[in-house]
């Protein structure tokens, strides 16, 4: 089933932020909180410190009439900088590859800062970018 959802980048205290709007909304997570030690590395990657390997890759949190927020601990250490402009996204969870491919080619086109939509190691078929008004866009579908 499709649904949108708020997706919130944050500078190392994801963790602390969701805690507080669990609480706020009386909600519990939707899934366990995966971390960027969770994921295997990629080939060229180099190694996490414990510290990065600690933070928050993904939380997601129901708050309001089926809304959920969804968020991330970007990282310095991989040149990550947080930023109005990159710290809020609207994430687009069509049914299809092909929706996801049809969204993403119209609102990247005339954009910026584009990562065009593939496979990714958790299972989804994912991509982002930043049309040509400054607003972020992410896009997710199952593989």
């Amino acid at each position: 089933m499709s649904r949108v959802s708020t997706y919130l980048n944050f500078q190392g205290n994801a963790e602390e932020a969701f805690a507080f709007y669990a609480g706020v909304f009386t909600s519990d997570y939707s899934v366990p909180i995966m971390r960027f030690g969770d994921m295997p590395a990629g080939p060229d990657a180099p190694p996490l410190s414990e510290t990065d390997a600690s933070k928050v890759m993904h939380v997601e949190l129901p708050i309001l009439g089926g809304h959920v927020i969804m968020a991330t601990d970007m990282l310095e250490s991989m040149g990550q900088e947080l930023r109005v402009g990159n710290n809020t996204t609207i994430n687009l969870e069509p049914d299809s590859k092909a929706e996801v491919d049809r969204l993403f080619a119209a609102l990247s086109d005339g954009g910026a800062e584009a990562s065009p939509p593939t496979d990714m190691p958790w299972g989804s078929y994912w991509g982002t970018c930043l049309d040509r008004f400054n607003v972020r866009w992410m896009f997710n579908t199952e593989s």
